[in-house]
């Protein structure tokens, strides 16, 4: 976005040239100037939408045609005549929304946005090859997204049950048709209609109805907005300006370096003849990172767009911060310094990952998801040569890394000193295959792609094909088993299926612009060492102090956890040195199957739709462990608190109890009183005593009741005539406050603990 402007002057470009003294000024390109200017008016006006239009405030009709107002006006400020082709696609897919059957909407709507889509990209290459200049196609493919998963969630909720549903798909269900003006609102609001990010659409009517800050309490297996808590609503200031100043650096640092490593050598004869091969790696790698950081200050300065708004919060982490990453597109430290493709592509392009995945891989048969789910993302990008050499190569090198970490990945983990050995070789190499897959998703060009991998000798494809073909045949890989000893080396062997279906709901949430479905099972052996780690059986001096008391109460009784339970039930018969585990009783496996059905619940949350695609899988094992350890904590801190205030109040009773036989004895008087024969008889006993000193013996003349009674009215009515009633009453009374509060105080810690 912020190239040199003789990389990227253009004279096709449509929008407004108003500031084209500023462009001048700062050297930048009028289209850029444009881009910049109307982002950061976006920027200031989400704040005014969240603050002045805030939902109590005014009504949703209101905040819908101010979003689609916005919005429309930054495209005709940008794209100028252009902007037509903003309007006109939502509109000619709303048509279809509106008559066709929900049966068959989806798949009407699809052929329409991307037959639309493929027109405009190949307008744009036929009179702007190759051009980098801001251009219409951009938005059409936020556009794209939107209205194809609209058209999807429409489906979802009128024709197919909720049982036959993912938990993304149940969440994402729309079973009320939108109307004209929710429907452009959604497709033209200001915040994302330049650069993104994707926002479903079940999330933004929730965001403009002021219903995204209402979650299901935790444990309510449905929907059902009649049983919904109001979250706080957090502000989002620290999170836009951490996203901002991203934004910023990630700018800074791609005008610093771009004009150092400038893409377009890379198909030059002098670079091709006259360097060396590992030079072209490394101007390879830092050419491609360059123009990456380009779409770094894109999206976090969109994100944060949108966050200034209101939108994109997803609740309270385990800390009580909030967390504004519903929407996110990036996670750059994590992209950057990731140790294995999988990682890198799962933090690239979050959103376009989610379209993919919601509409492709989840709704196909397995075995030709992945090819679909790279035909959808290679056309919906265009027709360049170059997107297509990435997305086949990124296939192929990914098939390798995952065979190349079944190989090898399990030598290395012996040691810590091996162990950081390998992430730190992995991070390196990840680099570099990095750059050899993506430099002609820049370069955009087939012959000067083709050039270039010549002069690479086609290094990693090479090895590529001889690490999936050849490699395992010499070189035995990694077991598909993991020993959980506890004292005595006995293991227990995770299924072979268990793996399969854990590894499966991997590769669904993990759906990429090149194929990257398979990837997840490059993960397999790792995700099966975390999973047998989280599901080995251990003795109690083994475990965290926190879950002691529950591992010696499931050790005390020989009963399985339901996790494990659920891990062993599909293990095979055939194990040789494995725990003998005794059969479940048939009532407790009835019990187990009873419980089947809940897992696969509607999703109470957004990010509980993002992140798990599938019902099953680690993190849900995961879950229930920690579960019980909470439990366990929660009822040693309430043991404790109990003792705690016991030993208190009794303290503080006992203390009340002392002030109150200050009242209640009549011989009671203060020093120097001028009560006569009954002060003077205690004078002696109370000279330089305490609170307890004074609690004297009393003569058998008032061990009778009426006499005490009387007595202590009168000794009552003599204090408060020398002022010491006053004092005492009023310390007894905020002592019984004390105490009342005290009673209730381990009921109110402990439940709070366990929220």
């Amino acid at each position: 976005m912020l190239e040199p402007p003789k990389f990227i002057e253009n004279d096709m470009y449509g929008g407004s040239r108003t500031f084209t003294w500023l462009a001048d000024m700062v050297g930048l390109s009028v289209d850029l100037v444009n881009f910049l200017l109307c982002q950061i008016s976006a920027l200031f006006l989400a704040s005014l939408f969240r603050s002045v239009l805030h939902p109590s405030k005014v009504s949703s009709n209101l905040r819908h045609i101010f979003a689609l107002s916005i919005g429309l006006a930054f495209g005709y400020f940008c794209f100028g005549q252009q902007a037509i082709h903003i309007a006109g696609l939502p509109a000619i897919c709303y048509i279809v929304i509106r008559t066709q059957d929900p049966r068959i909407v989806q798949r009407a709507v699809l052929l329409v946005a991307m037959s639309y889509l493929l027109c405009v990209h190949l307008m744009r290459q036929l009179y702007d090859y190759g051009s980098y200049a801001l251009d219409i196609t951009g938005p059409l493919m936020i556009i794209t997204q939107k209205v194809t998963s609209l058209a999807f969630s429409i489906h979802d909720g009128f024709v197919r049950r909720d049982e036959d549903l993912t938990k993304a798909q149940q969440y994402h269900a729309i079973r009320k048709m939108p109307t004209a003006l929710e429907y452009f609102s959604y497709v033209w609001h200001f915040p994302s209609i330049l650069a993104g990010p994707l926002v479903f659409y079940k999330d933004y009517i929730d965001f403009v109805e002021g219903y995204n800050l209402l979650s299901s309490p935790p444990g309510n297996g449905n929907l059902d907005n009649s049983k919904k808590e109001v979250v706080l609503e957090p502000s989002p200031t620290k999170a836009v300006i951490r996203k901002v100043v991203g934004s910023l650096v990630c700018a800074f640092i791609f005008m610093k370096f771009v004009k150092l490593y400038p893409v377009k050598d890379m198909k030059e004869d002098d670079f091709l003849n006259n360097t060396s091969m590992v030079y072209k790696y490394w101007y390879a790698m830092m050419a491609t990172t360059c123009i990456r950081f380009k779409y770094y200050h894109a999206w976090l300065l969109a994100d944060a767009i949108c966050n200034n708004s209101g939108l994109g919060f997803t609740g309270y982490d385990k800390d009580g911060n909030p967390k504004w990453d519903l929407i996110s597109n990036i996670n750059v430290l994590s992209f950057e310094f990731s140790t294995n493709m999988r990682d890198a592509i799962n933090n690239w392009n979050c959103g376009t990952n989610r379209w993919l995945r919601t509409l492709v891989y989840e709704r196909v048969p397995l075995k030709y998801g992945t090819l679909l789910t790279f035909a959808l993302s290679a056309v919906w990008h265009g027709f360049y040569p170059g997107y297509y050499l990435t997305f086949a190569t990124g296939a192929v090198v990914v098939t390798a890394a995952r065979t190349g970490r079944r190989l090898f990945r399990h030598r290395f983990q012996s040691t810590q000193v091996t162990r950081m050995f390998y992430d730190i070789l992995t991070c390196l190499i990840t680099r570099v295959v990095l750059g050899y897959a993506t430099f002609p998703f820049v370069l955009l060009e087939f012959m000067g792609s083709i050039k270039l991998y010549l002069r690479f000798y086609l290094c990693l494809h090479i090895i590529s094909l001889v690490t999936i073909f050849i490699l395992p045949k010499f070189i035995r890989g990694e077991r598909r088993s993991r020993a959980g000893a506890a004292n005595g080396g006995a293991t227990v062997h995770l299924a072979a299926s268990e793996s399969s279906s854990c590894v499966t709901a991997s590769i669904a949430s993990a759906t990429t612009l090149t194929a990257g479905n398979d990837l997840n099972k490059d993960e397999e052996l790792e995700e099966e060492d975390k999973h047998a780690h989280q599901c080995k059986v251990n003795t109690p001096t083994h475990q965290q102090p926190a879950a002691a008391a529950a591992a010696a109460a499931a050790a005390s009784s020989h009963n399985i956890t339901k996790t494990n339970e659920q891990q062993l039930q599909q293990q095979p018969t055939e194990q040789s040195n494995n725990v003998n585990l005794r059969q479940r009783h048939p009532q407790q496996q009835q019990s187990h199957q009873e419980k089947m059905p809940m897992l696969k619940s509607k999703p109470t949350s957004a990010r509980d739709a993002v992140s798990v695609p599938h019902d099953q899988c680690e993190m849900d094992q995961l879950s229930s462990k920690l579960k019980e350890k909470f439990e366990a904590e929660t009822k040693n801190i309430e043991e404790f608190i109990d003792k705690t205030v016991t030993e208190t109040v009794s303290g503080i009773v006992e203390f009340k109890n002392d002030l109150m036989r200050d009242i209640e004895f009549p011989k009671l008087k203060l020093p120097g009183s001028n009560a006569g024969g009954i002060g003077a008889t205690l004078d002696s006993a109370v000279s330089g005593g305490g609170l307890r000193k004074r609690n004297i013996i009393i003569s058998s003349g008032h061990d009778n009741g009426t006499d005490a009674t009387g007595n202590a009215s009168s000794a009552t009515a003599e204090l408060e005539e020398n002022g010491a009633a006053p004092f005492l009453k009023k310390e007894i009374d905020v002592i019984n406050a004390v105490v009342q509060q005290a009673n209730v105080l381990p009921a109110v810690l402990s439940n709070g603990h366990a929220k």
